[in-house]
């Protein structure tokens, strides 16, 4: 892993813990925004040992900046799960990949598994203050359309930029 990748993923990780931290909480459980740095993230450098390094700092800084009541735990747990099935469906697309469109599916549905996996860990660690489904309709439903949305207009950029300064060997330019 190059020092520039890391340059890269620190700054996902910064502007997210800002998205994650500004976001206003609905029922005790705000949208994660800081899921579509990650996923930018895994996409832009699609190698394992960067996808669990910025899984885990991403974790760890979404525990700290959390508002839901024994929400730490939850995140720590459901970060790195999230960030191996986003990565292994981002392979699995292998010739769609590049596409917008496949990108923000990718990311609705990575937003999906993590706040299940969330709500879930959340559920047996410490308890729900509300029902899941009314949880899942306050947090993670906003997070998937935010997510999505946030990820449809970064994306491009993000590619764009990478093309420009020919930041890393490793992040992957579209064709």
């Amino acid at each position: 892993m190059n020092t520039k990748n890391l340059v890269v993923l620190s700054l996902l990780a910064g502007i997210g813990v800002v998205l994650h931290t500004v976001m206003p909480a609905f029922l005790t459980i705000k949208p994660d925004m800081m899921l579509a740095m990650m996923f930018l993230g895994i996409i832009l450098i699609p190698e394992i040992k960067s996808v669990m390094l910025l899984s885990i700092v991403t974790g760890g800084l979404s525990a700290l900046t959390t508002g839901f009541p024994g929400g730490q735990l939850p995140n720590i747990i459901d970060k790195p799960i999230t960030a191996l099935i986003f990565f292994g469906l981002f392979l699995a697309l292998k010739q769609y990949r590049n596409s917008i469109i496949s990108v923000g599916v990718l990311t609705a549905i990575g937003t999906l598994v993590s706040g299940s996996l969330f709500l879930g860990a959340a559920h047996f660690i410490v308890g729900l203050p509300s029902s899941f489904a009314v949880l899942f309709a306050a947090g993670v439903l906003p997070a998937i359309a935010l997510n999505t949305i946030v990820m449809v207009i970064l994306y491009p950029v993000a590619i764009s930029i990478a093309k420009r300064t020919k930041s890393s060997s490793s992040i992957v330019i579209s064709k």
